[in-house]
């Protein structure tokens, strides 16, 4: 039977009128006595009767008409995106992959969101082994959070944050005996973050054009590793701003302004276009993207919606 038959016929059986049940469907009463004849002949039954001055349901009618608004409730369920969604009943596993360093400041408050509104839910987060790959659009990965390049032209995208990295080196760094400018940042040594092994970035570009070198004596594939050297070594690290300030102060380490001009990170997160409208997904880019403004103090702007990339 043609779906929009059942929606007349709701109408009738809720109005008991041709007049007001066109005026709901906002059409004419000619087609809505034209639709209650079609649905007489379907159902073998007049469904509404005169009785005096207005009409009156059948006992078949009768019959119909909870099952009808039930079914009709069905179909907007299933064609209108995340109705009836709630994540408490969400049984279901998602895949970030973040750097370390995001990870470490981050997962401790996204896991406690996740289990306040949906108990069922696991989250595993993986390195940055796969990044810039095609690893969101073969399904690997629901989300990549960071900084977003090289990725596939229809991955989407939302902007999340910009921070300026700041240095950070042991408390009793001889760097912290007088004012850090650009000479004495490049004088000391320096750790490279990197999972390929690379030495030079945007800290040297800058350097170069004040006519200044740094020496990157270690290169270690992950900030963690890099903090722990940091902090028994004399060698500086980078760190995002107030990210993990406890963390920080435990290791004995501080932090300071770089003394250059370097542009700061811009942080999102990224999935495939397959998930977007996905009720569940969008639920969890929701919690992520709260759970990372919230740890950097910035607020989203109401009624902001995933921008496409």
């Amino acid at each position: 039977m043609d779906l929009n038959l059942l929606r007349v016929l709701d109408a009738l059986l809720q109005e008991n009128s041709v007049t007001r049940a066109a005026e709901r469907l906002g059409t004419s009463p000619a087609a809505a006595s034209r639709a209650l004849a079609r649905l007489r002949r379907a159902v073998g039954d007049p469904l509404l009767v005169r009785a005096g001055q207005r009409m009156v349901p059948t006992p078949r009618a009768l019959e119909l008409r909870d099952q009808v608004a039930v079914l009709l409730r069905g179909c907007d369920d299933v064609l209108r995106p995340g109705a009836g969604f709630d994540p408490v009943h969400l049984r279901r596993s998602f895949t970030v992959q973040a750097t370390d360093l995001l990870l470490t400041g981050l997962a401790g408050a996204l896991v406690d969101r996740i289990h306040a509104e949906a108990p069922h839910v696991d989250v595993a987060f993986l390195p940055e082994a796969m990044e810039g790959g095609p690893a969101l659009r073969q399904g690997l990965v629901d989300v990549e959070l960071g900084v977003l390049d090289h990725l596939d032209p229809e991955i989407h995208t939302r902007d999340l944050m910009s921070a300026r990295l700041l240095g950070v080196a042991r408390s009793g760094h001889p760097l912290f005996t007088g004012r850090i400018d650009a000479r004495r940042f490049a004088a000391a040594g320096h750790i490279g973050v990197s999972r390929l092994g690379k030495r030079t970035g945007p800290i040297d570009r800058a350097l170069a054009d004040l006519g200044l070198r740094r020496r990157t004596a270690v290169v270690v594939p992950s900030h963690t590793a890099a903090m722990m050297l940091a902090r028994d070594t004399d060698l500086i690290a980078l760190t995002l701003p107030d990210w993990i300030p406890g963390t920080i102060s435990a290791l004995g380490l501080r932090t300071f302004p770089i003394p250059l001009d370097v542009a700061p990170l811009d942080l999102g997160m990224a999935w495939h276009p397959r998930n977007t409208a996905d009720p569940g997904h969008r639920w969890f880019r929701d919690l992520l993207a709260a759970a990372v403004l919230d740890r950097t103090g910035v607020r989203d702007e109401p009624g902001r919606s995933d921008a496409t990339g």
